[in-house]
Protein backbone atom coordinates (compact mmCIF):
# COMPACT_ATOMS: atom_id res chain seq x y z
CA UNK A 1 0.00 0.00 0.00
CA UNK A 2 1.39 3.25 -0.91
CA UNK A 3 2.13 6.19 1.38
CA UNK A 4 -0.56 8.22 -0.16
CA UNK A 5 -3.76 7.21 -1.86
CA UNK A 6 -3.08 7.43 -5.50
CA UNK A 7 -5.68 8.65 -8.05
CA UNK A 8 -7.69 6.03 -9.89
CA UNK A 9 -9.10 7.12 -13.24
CA UNK A 10 -12.07 4.82 -14.73
CA UNK A 11 -12.47 5.00 -18.27
CA UNK A 12 -13.32 3.00 -21.57
CA UNK A 13 -15.83 3.36 -24.80
CA UNK A 14 -19.17 4.21 -24.10
CA UNK A 15 -21.76 1.35 -23.18
CA UNK A 16 -19.15 -0.81 -21.64
CA UNK A 17 -20.71 -0.32 -18.11
CA UNK A 18 -18.35 2.11 -16.31
CA UNK A 19 -21.38 3.46 -14.17
CA UNK A 20 -23.10 0.12 -13.68
CA UNK A 21 -19.54 -1.41 -12.03
CA UNK A 22 -18.81 1.99 -10.27
CA UNK A 23 -22.35 1.93 -8.63
CA UNK A 24 -21.90 -1.75 -7.50
CA UNK A 25 -18.48 -1.07 -5.61
CA UNK A 26 -19.98 2.14 -4.37
CA UNK A 27 -22.56 0.05 -2.78
CA UNK A 28 -20.19 -2.39 -1.06
CA UNK A 29 -17.58 0.29 -0.75
CA UNK A 30 -18.92 3.13 0.00
CA UNK A 31 -15.66 5.35 1.71
CA UNK A 32 -14.47 5.34 -2.47
CA UNK A 33 -14.71 8.82 -3.16
CA UNK A 34 -16.58 9.15 -7.17
CA UNK A 35 -15.87 12.71 -8.15
CA UNK A 36 -18.98 14.42 -9.21
CA UNK A 37 -18.40 16.07 -12.47
CA UNK A 38 -19.70 19.80 -13.81
CA UNK A 39 -21.80 19.62 -16.82
CA UNK A 40 -23.63 22.11 -18.78
CA UNK A 41 -26.28 19.07 -19.67
CA UNK A 42 -29.84 19.59 -18.72
CA UNK A 43 -30.48 17.20 -15.50
CA UNK A 44 -32.76 14.18 -16.17
CA UNK A 45 -35.61 12.98 -14.18
CA UNK A 46 -34.29 11.85 -10.79
CA UNK A 47 -30.72 13.59 -11.30
CA UNK A 48 -29.71 15.73 -7.81
CA UNK A 49 -27.11 18.70 -8.52
CA UNK A 50 -24.01 18.00 -6.75
CA UNK A 51 -25.12 14.77 -5.84
CA UNK A 52 -25.17 13.28 -9.89
CA UNK A 53 -23.70 16.00 -11.58
CA UNK A 54 -22.77 20.01 -11.13
CA UNK A 55 -25.46 21.52 -13.85
CA UNK A 56 -23.73 24.55 -14.52
CA UNK A 57 -24.46 27.11 -17.87
CA UNK A 58 -22.15 27.34 -20.41
CA UNK A 59 -20.94 30.72 -18.78
CA UNK A 60 -19.75 29.17 -15.75
CA UNK A 61 -18.41 26.78 -17.37
CA UNK A 62 -16.23 28.62 -19.83
CA UNK A 63 -15.64 30.55 -16.43
CA UNK A 64 -14.46 27.04 -14.55
CA UNK A 65 -12.11 26.24 -18.12
CA UNK A 66 -10.22 29.02 -18.27
CA UNK A 67 -9.70 29.52 -14.02
CA UNK A 68 -8.16 26.32 -14.41
CA UNK A 69 -10.89 24.88 -11.86
CA UNK A 70 -11.02 21.82 -13.93
CA UNK A 71 -9.11 18.92 -13.18
CA UNK A 72 -10.29 17.63 -16.99
CA UNK A 73 -12.76 18.26 -19.44
CA UNK A 74 -14.47 16.88 -22.98
CA UNK A 75 -17.36 17.99 -24.94
CA UNK A 76 -20.04 14.89 -25.52
CA UNK A 77 -23.03 15.20 -27.66
CA UNK A 78 -23.14 18.50 -27.61
CA UNK A 79 -22.54 19.64 -23.56
CA UNK A 80 -19.12 19.91 -21.93
CA UNK A 81 -18.29 17.64 -18.72
CA UNK A 82 -15.22 18.06 -16.20
CA UNK A 83 -13.98 17.34 -12.82
CA UNK A 84 -13.57 20.11 -10.39
CA UNK A 85 -9.36 20.31 -9.45
CA UNK A 86 -10.11 21.19 -6.03
CA UNK A 87 -12.33 18.66 -4.51
CA UNK A 88 -9.92 15.97 -6.12
CA UNK A 89 -6.56 17.24 -4.90
CA UNK A 90 -8.53 17.97 -1.28
CA UNK A 91 -9.53 14.08 -1.09
CA UNK A 92 -6.04 12.80 -1.62
CA UNK A 93 -4.76 14.72 0.64
CA UNK A 94 -6.89 13.76 3.13
CA UNK A 95 -6.12 10.36 2.13
CA UNK A 96 -9.57 8.84 0.90
CA UNK A 97 -9.31 6.55 -1.72
CA UNK A 98 -10.30 8.40 -4.90
CA UNK A 99 -12.27 7.43 -8.38
CA UNK A 100 -12.85 9.54 -11.61
CA UNK A 101 -15.11 7.64 -14.00
CA UNK A 102 -14.28 9.71 -17.06
CA UNK A 103 -14.12 9.84 -21.02
CA UNK A 104 -10.98 9.05 -23.13
CA UNK A 105 -9.94 12.49 -23.67
CA UNK A 106 -10.14 13.41 -20.29
CA UNK A 107 -8.38 10.19 -19.01
CA UNK A 108 -5.64 11.86 -21.39
CA UNK A 109 -5.72 15.24 -19.51
CA UNK A 110 -5.43 13.65 -15.82
CA UNK A 111 -2.46 11.39 -17.43
CA UNK A 112 -0.93 14.66 -18.66
CA UNK A 113 -1.30 16.95 -15.10
CA UNK A 114 -0.88 13.44 -12.44
CA UNK A 115 1.27 11.45 -13.51
CA UNK A 116 1.11 8.96 -10.98
CA UNK A 117 -2.78 8.87 -11.67
CA UNK A 118 -3.57 4.74 -12.34
CA UNK A 119 -5.60 5.07 -15.84
CA UNK A 120 -7.97 1.90 -15.88
CA UNK A 121 -9.47 0.86 -19.14
CA UNK A 122 -12.93 -1.23 -18.82
CA UNK A 123 -12.90 -3.08 -21.95
CA UNK A 124 -16.10 -5.27 -23.50
CA UNK A 125 -15.86 -9.45 -23.57
CA UNK A 126 -16.31 -8.12 -27.69
CA UNK A 127 -17.57 -5.62 -30.08
CA UNK A 128 -20.44 -7.60 -30.91
CA UNK A 129 -21.17 -7.41 -26.95
CA UNK A 130 -20.54 -3.61 -26.90
CA UNK A 131 -22.59 -3.11 -30.06
CA UNK A 132 -25.90 -5.29 -27.92
CA UNK A 133 -25.56 -2.96 -24.84
CA UNK A 134 -25.55 0.29 -27.09
CA UNK A 135 -28.30 -0.68 -29.19
CA UNK A 136 -30.16 -2.60 -26.25
CA UNK A 137 -30.65 0.35 -24.12
CA UNK A 138 -33.39 1.55 -26.42
CA UNK A 139 -32.85 5.06 -25.22
CA UNK A 140 -30.99 7.16 -28.46
CA UNK A 141 -31.75 7.29 -32.22
CA UNK A 142 -29.75 5.13 -34.62
CA UNK A 143 -27.66 8.54 -35.63
CA UNK A 144 -26.75 8.70 -31.95
CA UNK A 145 -25.98 4.65 -31.28
CA UNK A 146 -23.63 4.98 -34.96
CA UNK A 147 -22.33 8.15 -33.34
CA UNK A 148 -21.29 5.82 -30.10
CA UNK A 149 -20.08 2.99 -32.08
CA UNK A 150 -17.62 5.08 -34.13
CA UNK A 151 -16.49 6.44 -31.04
CA UNK A 152 -16.00 3.28 -29.66
CA UNK A 153 -13.86 2.16 -32.48
CA UNK A 154 -11.60 4.95 -31.21
CA UNK A 155 -11.75 4.65 -28.04
CA UNK A 156 -10.78 0.94 -28.10
CA UNK A 157 -7.78 1.64 -30.24
CA UNK A 158 -6.72 3.61 -27.01
CA UNK A 159 -6.22 0.85 -24.71
CA UNK A 160 -2.33 0.59 -25.20
CA UNK A 161 -2.48 3.88 -23.33
CA UNK A 162 -3.64 2.58 -20.14
CA UNK A 163 -2.12 1.18 -17.23
CA UNK A 164 -4.49 -1.92 -16.79
CA UNK A 165 -7.11 -3.19 -18.21
CA UNK A 166 -10.36 -5.23 -16.78
CA UNK A 167 -12.90 -7.12 -19.60
CA UNK A 168 -16.04 -6.51 -18.27
CA UNK A 169 -17.46 -10.07 -18.27
CA UNK A 170 -19.00 -10.21 -14.55
CA UNK A 171 -19.76 -6.68 -13.02
CA UNK A 172 -18.86 -8.52 -9.41
CA UNK A 173 -15.99 -9.81 -10.75
CA UNK A 174 -15.00 -6.25 -12.31
CA UNK A 175 -15.94 -4.18 -9.29
CA UNK A 176 -13.77 -6.04 -7.12
CA UNK A 177 -10.94 -6.27 -9.15
CA UNK A 178 -11.21 -1.87 -9.32
CA UNK A 179 -11.48 -2.22 -5.59
CA UNK A 180 -8.19 -3.73 -5.47
CA UNK A 181 -6.98 -0.93 -7.72
CA UNK A 182 -8.02 1.42 -5.37
CA UNK A 183 -6.30 0.14 -2.64
CA UNK A 184 -9.48 -0.19 -0.35
CA UNK A 185 -9.13 -3.72 -0.13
Amino acid sequence: MSERPRLTVLSGPSGVGKSTVVAHMRKEYPEVWLSVSATTRKPRPGEKHGVHYFFVSDDEMDKLIANGELLEWAEFAGNRYGTPRAAVLEHLESGAPLLLEIDLQGARQVRESMEDALLVFLAPPSWEELVRRLTGRGTEPPEVIERRLDAAKIELAAEPEFDVTLVNTSVEDVARELLALVEVV
